[in-house]
């Protein structure tokens, strides 16, 4: 099979198993409701477990993402893609809110984070001339993912008292097929080549050394600590904050609308800024940032517009618009890291980055769960705005002061 076929097959084989890491973790925020009635608990407790899930991806990436480095990224894809969703799949038999961690958080979160630094270097070396567009694909697995995962879960959840366990066990079952599948059809790419008398695999000194003072990478880490907080509040949450902003919209309905207007609106701009910055960055290399800030910095009216609407259609219009913006953002968050870290520490580099913002952001789901509690989730929802524009606000210091200095050319 010729390099140029293969690079797209790994992509899809890619895609899917994206698809699957992004959409189990929303069967949780779709189900939110039933599981919280289920196990009788307050929102601050059942949002414990999605800030375990995130500080346990977000304390994984490190090793995870030095492990696909030293060991190999294909071998670091299976295993992370049979772990997250083995602990998916024994979600699905948890007795209370204590195995529910244990198993959607820390396995879960785990499992996620041994994938996605793997998967992330091997698509960037195998469409080096086609990043962002390559990119952009794989982030459509997460819109994906998230729309069908999300709304066939809130409809099944309204069967019963304990359907809500069906979908743990259903996409928790087909994704460790998938691992299989990965396992048989992956092949082991090797990293580029090293210059002459460096060795090919760095060791964890030395990408340290090479991405620590890198300054825009850390204001690029804030940025998307920044979106993560939002982005992690928002997934779990939404479709509780739907039913009780509009008391007569079903657990289905809830769940559907609480992805799709977002996702519809983040694929038309995830695809229309990748096109962009693919045919700019050769003469303008500040485009990826400048489009990441521009994201951001647009996202944050609507995001506000969401919390405050008065009525659904208006409410899933500002939903559409912020996803627009948000999509925008995204079609450069690796893109944008990858212009400042040699090839050879984007493993590293991307864990390392991710782990900080994934920890940055964990606290969201609890913390939203409390101003529930106490006050409303509007509130809460409106405050997620004030994020976006600091995220934004970071990644224009990195693009004015830090790029030129900083940017590796490849």
């Amino acid at each position: 099979m010729k390099k140029a076929d293969y690079k797209w097959i790994a992509l899809a084989l890619l895609f899917v198993a994206f698809f699957l890491h992004q959409g189990t973790r929303q069967i949780f925020g779709a189900m939110l409701p039933q599981i919280q009635g289920f196990f009788g608990v307050s929102r601050t407790e059942i949002g414990v477990v999605g800030t375990i899930f995130q500080l346990a991806y977000g304390l994984s990436l490190p090793f995870a993402g030095l492990a696909a480095d030293l060991f190999g990224r294909k071998r670091m894809v299976v295993i992370g893609v049979a772990m997250f969703c083995g602990g998916i799949f024994l979600g699905g038999f948890a007795a209370g809110v204590g195995t529910l961690a244990l198993a959607y958080g820390l396995m879960n979160g785990s499992g996620q984070a041994s994938y996605y630094p793997g998967m992330t270097s091997l698509v960037s070396q195998l469409h080096s001339d086609s990043r962002a567009t390559a990119f952009s694909i794989i982030q459509c697995g997460l819109y994906g993912g998230i729309l069908i995962c999300s709304t066939l879960s809130g409809w099944v959840a309204g069967w019963s008292a304990e359907a809500w366990r069906i979908p743990f066990w259903a996409f928790g079952g087909l994704g460790l097929a998938w691992a299989a599948v990965l396992a048989l059809a992956l092949r082991n790419t090797q990293p580029p080549a090293a210059a002459a008398n460096v060795p090919a695999r760095p060791s964890f000194g030395e990408a340290m050394k090479a991405i620590v003072p890198k300054r825009s990478m850390w204001l690029l880490t804030f940025a998307l600590g920044m979106m993560i907080y939002v982005d992690v509040g928002f997934k779990i949450w939404t479709p509780t904050f739907l039913r009780d902003s509009f008391a007569d919209l079903a657990p289905g309905a809830a769940a559907m609308h609480a992805v799709l207007w977002h996702y519809i609106g983040a694929f038309c701009g995830i695809t229309a800024a990748a096109r962009v910055t693919d045919r700019f960055a050769a003469s303008r290399r500040g485009i990826r940032m400048e489009i990441n800030a521009l994201g951001l910095a647009l996202a944050a009216p609507f995001i506000l517009l969401m919390a405050k609407a008065g009525s659904l259609p208006l409410c899933c219009v500002a939903m559409g618009a912020f996803g627009f913006f948000r999509g925008v953002y995204d079609s450069n968050i690796l893109a944008a890291l990858f212009d400042v870290i040699d090839p050879r520490y984007h493993a590293t580099a991307s864990s390392c980055m991710l782990a900080c913002a994934a920890t940055m952001g964990s606290a969201a789901p609890t913390v939203l769960g409390w101003i529930g509690d106490h006050s409303s989730l509007r509130s809460g929802f409106s405050s997620l705005a004030l994020f976006y524009l600091a995220g934004a606000a970071a990644v224009a210091v990195a693009r004015m002061f830090f790029l030129e200095k900083e940017y590796v050319k490849k």
